[in-house]
């Protein structure tokens, strides 16, 4: 079933004995993430804490801290039955470049049906905290790790608008509370926010933002999906949900906010003004670094009278946002196949925290065709921040890491094999020796043939026959085992 809200998701993850209520008071300053952490590694339930310290609310942690709770938030059974939606649709599109087709199926004419329904009362504006009301002090927001430089909103539905197309955009980047009315708004330089953004301040005008919590599981998971620039979340989410999504105009803001949240701040950021953010312990398992970056100055929060506060933490993977990466992973896998039509299979390992590391199969016709792989996804879009990208025969299981490394281990001769470049990287990745920009990593291991420097003939790999497998397999219980 598809969710409308995050009140119908916790009674379901509370129905299938996915959730654990704890009624004991508790901090929001490093306790919660200590409790969540040792959960979370062990794969243990959602969290829901009903008596948080300093605040009237509710809080829910972990909600997608597993495969199965993610596929539950999703509406799906896997997260490839997505994937497979997304490209039969796809394929019925006319002749054009991918991202057209992705345009196209995402247009108002091809999702009539999921276009966000617009409405004018709203169960997130059942109640309205002003700038006389205590704010984001009535907030549980966490402090997250000891280093952190304050409390963090971890969980945040951003939306902001094209000043010139009106078009707009959801996306998730985290915000520090400075005090009562505002926080860091930490816009990554190669994402949607930040183009919104550098326009108003070419402009030299405010911009109005707004930021959602809580809401639809399927509204959450959009907001962090990779899409192409001006393709539209919600309608990405009421995708997702089989329904439209709700959206109801903000009240200090004119913007459009999902109805079912269960809070919205709404504010707006000013382009002259910037302010230290950070240090934040971050899902690589390392502190990012303090810099400076535009405030988020609040001028309202509305809510539902039944509101949870959501948040998540990050840290040493595997953590909830690694299950939100694999889901990212398998559902746009048949976008990366149209591009690189080779491609078979890929795996990006959690502890690679998905930006550092991609594990690809692929069908081999000819030589060389490892490293145009390479090439090509370090020229498609997020995969362009890649630090290593490593190439195996599609006969591989990419997920069975001892075979990984045996192959990776025995298949590559250093000299030939490894492709060696600097590019653009992610924001988070501390061992670049510059922000955003560093060297990278491909390495060939397919089979090699003559042409691609293997002076000799490649060898066949040991392999039983399927006779004596199968006459093994009938006799096991002959042999005493």
């Amino acid at each position: 079933m598809s969710f409308k809200n995050q009140q119908e998701f916790i009674n379901a993850l509370e129905s299938h004995g996915e959730l654990r209520r704890i009624s004991a008071e508790v901090d929001p300053r490093l306790e919660i993430t200590e409790i969540t952490d040792r959960i979370s590694k062990n794969h243990g339930p959602a969290l829901l804490f009903e008596k948080v310290k300093g605040s009237p609310f509710p809080l829910l942690i972990n909600a997608f801290g597993s495969f199965r709770r993610m596929e539950t938030a999703l509406n799906c059974n896997s997260f490839d039955e997505i994937g497979t939606r997304i490209e039969t649709l796809l394929k019925t599109q006319p002749p054009g470049t991918l991202l057209d087709k992705i345009r196209l199926l995402f247009s108002l004419k091809q999702m009539a049906g999921l276009i966000p329904k617009k409405v004018r009362k709203a169960p997130c504006q059942e109640q309205i905290f002003d700038a006389d009301s205590g704010l984001l002090n009535l907030l549980p927001i966490l402090t997250c790790w000891p280093g952190d430089g304050g409390p963090y909103v971890t969980l945040p539905l951003v939306v902001t608008k094209d000043p010139d197309s009106g078009i707009q955009n959801l996306g998730m980047y985290r915000l520090q509370k400075y005090d009562k009315a505002s926080t860091g708004m930490h816009w990554q330089y190669n994402k949607d926010g930040t183009r919104h953004f550098e326009k108003y301040k070419e402009r030299g005008q405010r911009m109005e933002v707004a930021v959602a919590l809580g809401g639809a599981p399927a509204v959450t998971y959009a907001s962090t999906a990779p899409l192409p620039p001006d393709v539209d979340e919600l309608i990405f989410a009421g995708f997702l949900n089989n329904s439209a999504v709700e959206v109801v105009k903000g009240k200090s803001v004119d913007l459009w906010v999902p109805a079912e949240s269960d809070f919205v701040i709404e504010g707006y950021v000013d382009p002259a003004e910037e302010k230290v953010e950070g240090p934040f312990g971050d899902h690589t398992g390392f502190y990012s670094a303090a810099d400076r970056y535009p405030v988020f100055h609040v001028t309202c929060i509305t809510s539902r009278k039944d509101a949870v506060y959501p948040a998540t933490i990050v840290g040493k993977p595997p953590m909830e946002d690694c299950y939100m990466g694999k889901a990212t992973e398998r559902i746009f896998l048949p976008l990366l196949r149209m591009l690189v039509p080779e491609l078979v299979d890929m795996e990006l390992p959690m502890e690679g925290v998905f930006h550092n590391c991609a594990l690809v199969a692929i069908d081999k016709k000819y030589p060389g065709q490892g490293k145009k792989v390479i090439h090509a996804l370090w020229g498609l879009g997020q995969m362009a921040s890649t630090k290593y990208i490593a190439v195996f025969d599609k006969d591989i299981d990419l997920r069975d890491s001892r075979t990984v490394v045996w192959k990776l281990l025995n298949n590559v001769d250093p000299k030939r094999d490894l492709l060696l470049s600097e590019g653009p990287l992610d924001a988070l990745d501390h061992s670049a020796p510059f922000a955003n920009f560093g060297g990278k990593l491909g390495i060939d291991a397919t089979r090699k043939t003559r042409e691609e420097g293997m002076g000799r003939d490649w060898p066949d790999e040991i392999r039983m026959s399927e006779e004596i497998k199968s006459k093994v397999t009938q006799r096991w219980k002959d042999y005493g085992f």
